[in-house]
């Protein structure tokens, strides 16, 4: 299969779209560590939120990581077209290839990312958790056995 001009240049409109919501999660994270910085400064020894800033360092760094791939994917799609245009398909080929491996590596660090927003999410929520074991939810109706059918 031969590589042609408009398969980088495909990549161009995903990797940017991939870029702003990197980007997008990088101001929230900012936006966090900023707020908690000023709890800090109120609350100084609260381990809560020593273990929340630990968490929110984690994550820049995999948002500045998955920056970086994500670049550099786009800088290496930039150089395969620039080779297409050249005619060094092969050299193409393999840039384009590894474009896409770059691409991959920012994909996993996202994935990663979530999981720890997820888990600081959950940190949030477990101050919360006796009202939630108290209450049952909509569904809970459907779910459970019929007390009374049991009890007759």
């Amino acid at each position: 299969m031969e590589l042609q001009l408009s398969t980088p240049a495909l990549l161009f409109s995903a990797i940017t779209l991939l870029m702003l919501a990197f980007t997008n999660r990088f101001l929230a994270i900012a936006t966090l560590i900023r707020g908690l910085h000023k709890n800090y400064n109120n609350e100084p020894g609260s381990e809560k939120i020593v273990e929340q800033l630990h968490n929110l360092r984690r994550r820049l760094t995999l948002i500045k990581n998955m920056q970086l791939f994500g670049v550099f994917s786009f800088l290496l799609c930039v150089v395969c077209m620039f080779l297409l245009f050249q005619g060094y398909t092969s050299a193409a080929n393999w840039v384009f290839v590894i474009s896409m491996g770059s691409l991959l590596i920012a994909l996993v660090i996202s994935l990663v990312e979530i999981q720890l927003s997820t888990r600081a999410l959950n940190l949030e929520l477990s101050d919360m958790e006796d009202i939630f074991k108290n209450r049952s939810s909509s569904l809970d109706i459907f779910f459970k056995k019929d007390n009374k059918s049991e009890n007759e």
